[in-house]
């Protein structure tokens, strides 16, 4: 890291900050120590005084395990601060007013925060049985709605791992046992999108799909329907709609 040019006095913050990226850079699974101090020069006492300092202050967490680090709460609760006027939104608008008009159902818009993924927008399709199993800014545990899972489907298994061990009481409550939800990730990865019968509510079920919301950043658009409006057949025509029309988005804005 470079800190010799910019504001007089800041290099702690400018340290600070430039490890946050780095932070944000593996928080799939996570950074150790040493690896800091190599992908940054700093010296062991500096990387682990700031650190320890993220993590006090909660923008930065430490796995107990592993020992890696990642973004903490606070950091991401200031980026989806941010995204109030979210620019994802407004490009993502239309196309999911255009999905709920198509499709009658309703549309959520969902991207990953740390173990969850935090629903950002919802549009409500003509059906008169609407489906709002998450409202916006409600956050889920990936793996068990359609938008979750299709976005837990591009982590590694071992970070899939990782994540219903931090989270096995809430995973085990929701009827997912390790083997249950493996078998959902390698099913959504087969498909190229998720397909999920119940898992948030009884008698609800959904389809979901990821796109490139920025270079480094997934999200998901998905829909949510009563069960008996989404029978195997049409839950292939949906997801086939899905992708086609983010695939169509994409290109418009390329």
């Amino acid at each position: 890291m470079d800190t010799s040019q910019g504001t007089a006095g800041a290099q702690s913050l400018r340290r600070a900050l430039q490890l946050l990226r780095l932070l944000a850079q593996h928080q799939e699974d996570g950074i150790r120590l040493t690896e800091v101090m190599a992908a940054s020069g700093l010296e062991r006492s500096t990387a682990h005084r700031l650190l320890s300092c993220l993590v006090e202050e909660q923008f930065a967490e430490r796995d107990p395990e592993s020992k890696a680090y990642r973004l903490g709460l606070d950091a991401m609760q200031l980026g989806f601060a941010s995204m109030r006027r979210v620019p994802l939104v407004d490009h993502c608008r239309p196309l999911m007013q255009r999905l709920a008009r198509m499709s009658g159902d309703t549309v959520f818009l969902v991207i990953r925060q740390g173990d969850y993924c935090l629903c950002l927008h919802r549009e409500e399709g003509h059906f008169p049985v609407k489906v709002f199993t998450t409202d916006v800014g409600g956050r889920r545990l990936l793996g068990l709605g359609a938008g979750g899972l299709v976005l837990m489907a591009q982590l590694s298994d071992a970070e899939v791992e990782r994540i219903f061990d931090r989270h096995v009481e809430e995973y085990t409550q929701a009827g997912f046992t390790r083997e249950r939800l493996q078998q959902a990730v390698r099913r959504t990865r087969a498909a190229g999108y998720a397909d999920i019968v119940d898992t948030l509510t009884v008698g609800v079920s959904g389809v979901g799909a990821t796109f490139a919301a920025s270079p480094s950043t997934l999200a998901a658009i998905s829909f949510g329907a009563i069960t008996p409006r989404l029978p195997p057949e049409r839950k292939r025509d949906m997801a086939q709609l899905l992708m086609d029309q983010l695939a169509l988005n994409q290109a418009r804005g390329a």
